[in-house]
Order: structure tokens, then sequence, then C-alpha cells
């Protein structure tokens, strides 16, 4: 530009040329230029000895789709002949490289979506739980931004069709279109690059008025809401060095984690449209469609009756389900040798229990699905039935303990032996006569008196141990007394009597 403002002021190549310190020739070429329209500051190409290569790099890169190396170029144009440095080389592969990507680039029109149209979802890995392996399906309502996330074993058809039930009930009515992968639960086939769609998907379209699309191959930006959802998904519920989140003891606390982490995602602004996506959603539920009352079962199995102990019998095998189920209806079915248990309820179908299948004459019962046990090993825990009965139970755990091993023992007189207890227990702390029922209950000391000797030797002393006879000191009398036995006795006689004899 100096030299081209020196031009204009002079007029003069050579003047120009002293004004900006340069060749006059170099004036004139510039000026040249700059008559023609062309960029003053483009450089003039220049003959190059790998321009009689070029043709070939360009096919290798062609051939290659823009994958191959430019180390391979180079040894590939040495052997015809070529005398350059690998740098050259390098640098022309790179411009070839950037031709054809230029030239394949594709054109992204921002999509704009409608309220109550589109839904997505997508699949990501979860923790592992017990050593197996969870996903996570991720559900994204495209105008709203409301994300669903919810924790399962499989990715199934029934498994798909489940999640897809009580990702409607929780936005709150059912939208015109979802989109998803090509997986073989929705996308058995492609021909000539249409997917061929799953009659079965299709049969689940249809019984919620939805349509099922799927996205083109190895092209994850037609769904890009929900491959950002199971991104931020996997970041915040799988244990990682990064969030260094705990290990997931069961499958409830992940279920748990999972409706915490979509409630916190859809209570806070999005990064786009400035809103919270759970009032963006009370506004885009008046353009859904109104949900079904039934879900769809078909694919869940076949349906059995629970039964009073809170099991059902599948090929003559009886397998447990939560109690709260009794009496209710629910889907079984074989999954190679897994037998699934489905319920429905108000936020739709649900996975309520898995069994490794089992034989006839082998049931299959779990102790989660039934309430705790107060008793102990079938045992009953005593209950009072009169004033006397409370009385003495009401000393604690140690009389309970008591009554229970002195009725297992046989023992006579209980009922005044614990009217002593309590008698006991006026003259001492309830606590001491407690804990000597106790220590009798563990040493089956159940005579008369035992309970009054047991409270006058541990009051005062540290009796968390039972005192037990030791090794080292033996009650048998010993038998020194016998050491003599059989020996003749020596009798003395008196002096006197000596003489006289």
């Amino acid at each position: 530009m100096e030299i081209l403002e020196a031009y204009d002021l002079t007029g003069s190549y050579r003047a120009a040329a002293e004004l900006a310190g340069c060749d006059h020739h170099t004036v004139a070429r510039y000026v040249a230029l700059r008559a023609t329209g062309g960029s003053p500051v483009e450089r003039e190409h220049r003959a190059r000895p790998i321009d009689e290569y070029l043709p070939k790099i360009e096919e290798l890169v062609v051939r290659s789709n823009g994958r191959v190396r430019a180390d391979v170029v180079h040894k590939r144009i040495t052997a015809m002949g070529f005398t350059g440095g690998e740098r050259t080389t390098r640098r022309t592969v790179a411009q070839v490289k950037a031709r054809l990507r230029a030239g394949q680039r594709r054109v992204f029109r921002p999509w704009i979506p409608e309220p109550g149209l589109w839904l997505q979802w997508d699949w990501g890995h979860g923790p592992k739980i017990g050593g197996r392996q969870t996903q996570l399906w991720c559900a994204w309502l495209a105008w709203s931004r409301f994300r669903v996330v919810i924790p399962v074993m499989d990715k199934t058809l029934p498994t798909v069709v489940s999640c897809l039930d009580t990702t409607l009930r929780r936005i709150g009515g059912i939208p015109t279109y979802a989109l998803t992968d090509n997986e073989k639960t929705v996308s058995v086939d492609h021909i000539a690059q249409i997917a061929v769609r799953n009659p079965d998907i299709v049969e689940v379209g249809r019984h919620y008025g939805l349509t099922i699309r799927t996205c083109m191959p190895a092209d994850p930006q037609t769904k890009g809401g929900s491959e950002a959802t199971v991104r931020i998904a996997k970041a915040d519920l799988v244990p990682t060095e990064a969030n260094l989140l705990g290990e997931y003891r069961t499958f409830g606390e992940l279920e748990t984690a999972c409706r915490e982490f979509s409630d916190a995602v859809n209570d806070r602004p999005h990064r786009e449209t400035r809103r919270r996506p759970v009032e963006a959603l009370a506004e885009e539920r008046t353009r859904l469609h109104p949900l079904t009352k039934t879900p769809f079962t078909i694919a869940f199995g076949t349906t059995r009756r629970v039964n009073w102990d809170a099991t059902v019998s599948v090929e003559g095998v009886r397998y447990s389900v939560p109690h709260q189920l009794i009496d209710t209806r629910v889907w079984v079915r074989f999954q190679g040798d897994e037998l699934i248990i489905t319920a429905t309820g108000d936020d739709g179908p649900t996975e309520v229990a898995r069994h490794a299948r089992s034989t006839p004459g082998n049931p299959s019962i779990k102790d989660e699905h039934y309430p705790p046990r107060t008793d102990h090993h079938g045992e009953r825990a005593p209950r009072a039935t009169s004033s006397e009965e409370a009385a003495f139970l009401a000393l604690g755990d140690g009389a309970a303990a008591w009554l229970t091993e002195a009725a297992a023992a046989g023992t006579r007189r209980i009922r005044p032996k614990m009217a002593e207890a309590v008698t006991l227990a006026k003259l001492h702390p309830a606590a001491e006569v407690d804990r000597a029922l106790g220590i009798a209950a563990i040493a089956g000391r159940f005579a008369d008196n035992d309970l009054i000797r047991i409270l006058t030797h541990n009051l005062g002393r540290d009796t968390s141990e039972p005192s037990r006879a030791g090794e080292d000191h033996s009650l048998q009398p010993g038998t020194s007394a016998w050491s003599n036995f059989g020996l003749p006795t020596q009798t003395t006689i008196p002096d006197d009597e000596s003489e006289t004899h």
C-alpha cells in the first residue's frame, strides 16, 4: 500500500521506488496488478518441481476420501522420480485436502423447531451396578428443551415401549413426530438408503398416534438435542474421575439420581432460549395431543395375576414380585435366561422384578419383595396379653429373650418368676434387672433364685460379656486323700507298755 500511495503521489515508477525503498520494476508490477483488478497481496504462483506430480497427489487424496497420510504420498511420488523434500509434499497434500473438504462440505440450515412437533431419544451407557452394565434412555422435547432420563437394564423393544410411554406421561402429551437412531428395534433394514421400519414399532406409533422417524446413518447432526442430553447425563450420572461420583449400590439409587438430574436440568434456564424448560413445557403442552389412557402392553408379554403370597406362576415356577402388587395383573416375558415382570401405574409401565429362569419345584423368591419381619428365624416375638405380661416385657429386650428361652426349655413356674422380676425392678434399676434377665437367657439359668443371684453378682459391674468358668480352675475335689488308701497303718506303742510286754 505504501508503494501504491507513493506512485499516486509522484506519478513516476522511479520516484515512487525511491520513496518506498524498492525497485522501480516492483512498483510497475503492483500498479499493473491494481489496474487489472487483482489483489496486491496475492502472491504470484511460481512453477515448482512438485507441480508435475500434482495430478497423482490429487488422485491419491480423492481415492482415500482425504484420509491418506502425507508420508505415504511422499513415498509414492519419490518412487516416481520426485526429488524434493517431505516438507514440500506435506504442504501440497494439505492444500489438496483443503480443496477436497471445501468441495464436499455440507451446508446446514438452522433448524427452528415448532412447539408440539418433535421428540427425540437416544441411548447412552450408564454406570455398572453389581458388575452389570446399565443403559440410559435420554429423551428431549425439541421446542421446550425438556429432558427425561430413565435408567434401564437393556435396549429391547419392550424396554423401548416402556420408556417411550413413561416419557410421554412425564411431558403430559404426545407430539407429532419422534426421531431416533436406526437400531434394530426401530429399523430392520436399509434399501437404497431408505430405512425399513420395524413392524412392531409401527404398531406402537399407531397406538399413541405418533409418527416415528429415524435420522440419516452416521449423521448425528440430525438429532443433536438428544446427543447433547446423552453427553450431559453421562457427565453427571456415570462415576468418573472428573465428577468423583461414588458407585451405585442398587438400581433404585440410580433411578433416584436420574430423576433428580432431570428435575435439576429442567428447572434451570436453557443457554439458548433463556427460559426454564418446565415453563416452556407448560406452554408446549397446549400443542401436544392427548395421552392414551392405556399403555401399549402387547410387547410386555403375557398377563399374570399376582397371588396372595406376592408371587406369579410362569411355566409351573413361582416368582416373587413386590408385595404392593398383590391381587393385580402384571406382564411377564422371558428374555434369554431371565424373566422380566412389568407392571403399569400412573407413571406408565415399569419393570418391577427380574429373575433368573428357574425350574419347577425351585421357586425364585427375593427378600426385598416382602416387608421386613419383626421376628427372628420365623419365631414369634412375645406380645403381652395381660397387664402382668406387659409389665414384665416393659423391662426390655432381656426380658423378652428370657421368656423366649425359658419357654423353649420347658421351665416350670414361669409366671411367678416373671412377677419376681417385676418386683426386683422396683427395688433395683430396671436396666440392671433387664440385663440380668438377658444373661440368664444366654446362660440358660431359669431355676428359682437364679435371677436374684445374677442380679446381686452383677450390680455395679461391667457385664457386657457373661462370666464363664476358665480352664485354669475346676470345682472337682482333689484326690490327695486317696493317696494312702490300702497301705498298712503304723501303731505307736507307749514306752511303759513296751516294757511290760
